[in-house]
């Protein structure tokens, strides 16, 4: 009779490849997530929002407002990260400073987003829409 040790360590060498796969895609998903807020962030911050456009869902995009050229964004405050809800999908709370150039007024605004994720191309998609600058 062998002993029941090395009987098993390739169904134990299985168990472990397959987990590490599976941390393996998952790190990489959070890692578009990541690469996807920031992106989004900085395009926001920088007023480039052909770019901000370009993350928010095929299927959600309006026509790009007129008048953002005269808003310009002087704070990007993330008060809660981006958080998986569930496998495919992520909230994210900023808090966006902005101020409209041509009154010199200075208004603030909560701008919750909502993330989905696509499988099939791999893309994180913006599904709240970019904020409404009043």
């Amino acid at each position: 009779m062998q002993p029941i040790v090395p009987r098993l360590l390739p169904f134990l060498a299985a168990v472990a490849v397959l987990a590490g796969c599976g941390s393996i895609e998952k790190d990489k998903k959070a890692n578009a997530l990541e690469a996807a807020v920031t992106r989004y962030g900085a395009a926001i911050r920088w007023g480039y929002y052909e770019v901000a456009f370009g993350l928010v869902h095929p299927d959600k995009r309006e026509a790009i407002p007129t008048g953002l050229d005269n808003i310009r964004v002087t704070g990007y405050e993330v008060v809660q990260p981006p958080q998986q809800v569930d496998e495919n999908t992520a909230d994210q709370v900023v808090i966006v400073d902005y101020l409209h150039e041509d009154v010199q007024r200075v208004r603030s605004l909560t701008d919750r987003q909502h993330w989905r994720y696509e499988p099939a191309t791999g893309t994180w998609w913006l599904y709240s829409g970019i904020p409404r600058f009043k």
